[in-house]
Parts: C-alpha cells; structure tokens; sequence
C-alpha cells in the first residue's frame, strides 16, 4: 500500500470513533460508515488507476528506451544484489577475491519500490475490481446493521 493509502487508512479508523459518538442515530452512523469506506476505496483505486496509467503509456511509447528503463533499471540493481550477496562470497571464499559493488540506500529503496510496485500494484488492481464488483452488497450490509 502507498503512503497515501496508509494515511487514509490511518486517519479513518478514529473518524469512524468520532461519527459513532457524535451522531446518536445508529442508522445514520452506519450509513456515514458506508459513505466514507465508499470515498476511501475510490479514492485508493483512482490512485493505482492513475499509476497503471503512467505504466502502460511508458509499455506503449514508441521509444525503446521509454518501454524498458524500468525493466533495464531492475535488472541491474537486481544484478548487483546477487553479485554482492551470492557471486563475490563465493569467490572470496574459493579464491581469495571477490568484488563487491557498492548499493546506495536509495537504490536499495528505488528496488524494493519497484518490485513492491508492480507486485501490489497488481494486486491491488485484482482487490479494486473485486470490491467494485461487490460494492453493492458490502454497503447494503453495512447499512442494515
């Protein structure tokens, strides 16, 4: 989930403390209850549509190097990664030699943020299509309790 994802699910949960005390009417409450679950799930799912946007337009442009710097990017940091922790132990410990490639944190972070991205990017995608389509139902169950 994304910082903004976070916060709003962060922020929400003691909204929803202060509509159960402020508003005395148990119906009424629930129905805020839906209303704001309804405006955080659209909310997160116009965030990952505006970042699968940017994602396809730079799959689709017509330059090669737009379709594949992420991928390129990916792959060498994945390979420093392997040759830091899989390839130069190996060699150090047969031969007396092994290079190690400096990581800086950011790229640790541009990593982890990029496979993390397209993991749950992916993911998120399938859960906002299931909620979507079942959105309907939860509020109607959220309302009749």
């Amino acid at each position: 989930m994304n910082l903004i994802g976070n916060i709003l699910g962060t922020v929400a949960g003691p909204v929803m403390e202060v509509i159960d005390q402020a508003v005395t009417d148990k119906d009424q409450a629930n129905r805020l209850k839906a209303e704001l679950r309804h405006r955080l799930i659209d909310q997160q799912d116009a965030g990952l549509q505006a970042r699968m946007k940017v994602i396809l337009a730079e799959a689709t442009g017509e330059s090669w190097l737009q379709r594949n710097w992420r991928p390129l990017l990916m792959t060498v940091i994945v390979a420093i990664v392997a040759n830091n922790y899989l390839l130069a132990p190996y060699l150090g410990a047969m031969f007396g030699v092994g290079l190690q490639l400096e990581l800086p944190e950011q790229l640790w972070n541009l990593m982890t943020l990029g496979v993390g991205g397209y993991i749950a990017g992916r993911s998120g995608e399938k859960i906002a299509g299931t909620l979507r389509g079942r959105r309907g139902r939860l509020m109607d169950e959220v309302d009749t309790k």
